[in-house]
């Protein structure tokens, strides 16, 4: 994962940008583009691997837990829910990206 000097995300097939459905952050003159619990940056033909970003997902009415219906994933010391392509953490009366 270290082939360049960087980490780099291997055998990533998806294409990201503008509508590609993943929420975004700007990340020191780039786009990040998070999702699966990553946040990756077109680079020379692969996407770099970059921590991933406080970005709150705006907007979002529904509130997750135990019998929301979405998958939720141990994510560190808290639980993501998985749903339409994202994975939201709560953070702070809102949910983060990630």
């Amino acid at each position: 994962m270290t082939s360049s000097g960087h980490d780099t995300h291997d055998e990533h097939t998806h294409a990201h940008g503008p509508g590609c459905g993943h929420a975004s952050a700007g990340h020191e003159g780039h786009v990040d583009y998070i999702h699966d619990g990553h946040a990756h940056a077109a680079h020379e033909g692969h996407y770099d691997e970059h921590a991933l970003p406080h970005a709150a997902h705006e907007g979002h009415a529904h509130v997750h837990g135990d019998s929301c219906g979405h998958e939720a994933v141990a994510h560190g010391e808290h639980v993501d829910y998985a749903h339409g392509g994202h994975r939201h953490a709560a953070h702070e009366g809102h949910y983060d990206e990630h």
